[in-house]
């Protein structure tokens, strides 16, 4: 009989997406249990992925009451269900897992760390969330940072004395190059989407794909994008957003709002299910986001042969090798994103060498299988040394 593993999140969208493919890789090993809010998001996980599902409904912010009926809600699934083993991701529900796991004696208690949130906040809510993942960390039996960024600030700021182990070469799931591939995007599709959006031919087209909101960077690169149209070399170029509009959380600043709104230069697509065509027609990823874990927009935009203009921060500075595959540029500098972009104006030779470079630097390093089998690895090896 195979022995049973759930894998929690706070939200069912970060099982949809985050996780996409590798529940289902894993049921073959395993009897896997996804637990997270119930929606319809959920439901897709269950039916994509083959495994059974929990609805456990868990808040992303603070909420005393609601966390701890979560929290005693996770115990007695886990009482109930007695999983070998409990893996989480996300703070919310890795906090609120780890502890319910912990009371209720699983054996292996794994939880990985995606984007931190503490190092960008200051004060009394920054010793919240440092006390919340230290709790976290000290109910889990082992602790695994998405990238060595991550793995670097656990250490500076001393969550736990436990190991801390980085899975292949980081990120969660890696990457499905067999999807994203522009050889799958048609000429003549690239060419009907390009007329659609009123691209010319001899415009060099920038990419931004995620949330558009004001820790992505969206205020300093369309500050940028404005600066480079008013430059003589700019008079060729098309900016994509590619990403749903915030506005309840960080949102953008009314001017950035009234450039995207009024700019025809700048075509705002909104969410995209498939993200793969607009790749396609683009030529520069530009990310110049606050802060991430180990962002899947770099590594998809790689795959489809694209070099990305990133920022400093954890996980863009591992996958983009400067001068290999893209730029690494300072966070929060509008001037060093105009910069970039103006360089992959003014030299065109360089882009088409890095596009060269991009899709074998993802292949080789974050290919998905290559992250699921060590990810399965690390389970078996877990369950080999517990039973040894």
């Amino acid at each position: 009989m195979k022995k049973k593993l759930i894998r929690t999140t706070t939200v069912s969208l970060s099982l949809d997406v985050l996780l996409k493919g590798q529940l289902h890789f894993l049921n073959d090993y395993y009897q896997i249990i996804a637990i997270s809010g119930g929606d319809d998001a959920l439901l897709k996980v269950q039916e994509r992925e083959q495994v059974d599902v929990i609805p456990i409904e868990i808040q992303r912010a603070i909420s005393p009451i609601k966390d701890v009926i979560s929290l005693w809600k996770l115990y007695q699934c886990f009482k109930k269900e007695q999983p070998y083993i409990v893996h989480s991701i996300t703070p919310k529900a890795g906090l609120l897992s780890m502890v319910a796991a912990y009371f209720a004696k699983v054996p292996i208690r794994m939880h990985t760390f995606t984007g931190l949130i503490f190092p960008n906040k200051k004060g009394w809510l920054q010793f919240v969330l440092v006390a919340m993942d230290k709790l976290l960390c000290k109910c889990a039996t082992h602790i695994y940072p998405e990238g060595q960024g991550v793995k670097s600030d656990l250490e500076q700021y001393k969550i736990t004395q436990k190991p801390l182990k980085v899975l292949a070469n980081g990120n969660i799931n890696g990457i499905d190059t067999s999807y994203f591939n522009p050889q799958l995007c048609a000429s003549n599709q690239n060419e009907d989407l390009k007329k659609e959006l009123g691209i010319l031919k001899e415009d060099v087209v920038f990419i931004f794909v995620g949330r558009l909101v004001g820790d992505k960077g969206i205020n300093e690169l369309i500050a940028a994008f404005k600066t480079l149209q008013n430059s003589n070399k700019s008079q060729h170029s098309k900016l994509i957003l590619v990403g749903p509009l915030e506005t309840e959380l960080d949102p953008l600043l009314p001017a950035t709002l009234q450039e995207i709104k009024t700019n025809s230069a700048i075509i705002s697509v909104g969410y995209q299910d498939d993200v793969r065509p607009y790749f396609a027609i683009a030529d520069v990823l530009v990310f110049p986001s606050y802060r991430e874990g180990f962002p899947n927009v770099v590594l998809q935009a790689g795959a489809m042969q694209l070099p990305s203009i990133v920022t400093n921060i954890n996980g863009c500075n591992e996958i983009i090798e400067a001068g290999k595959n893209g730029w690494i540029i300072p966070v929060k500098d509008a001037a060093a994103v105009y910069k970039a972009m103006l360089y992959c104006l003014e030299n065109p030779e360089v882009l088409k060498e890095m596009r060269n470079n991009t899709r074998k630097i993802i292949t080789t390093k974050f290919e998905q299988k290559m992250v699921w089998n060590a990810l399965l690895h690390e389970y078996q090896k877990l369950e080999f040394e517990l039973e040894t």
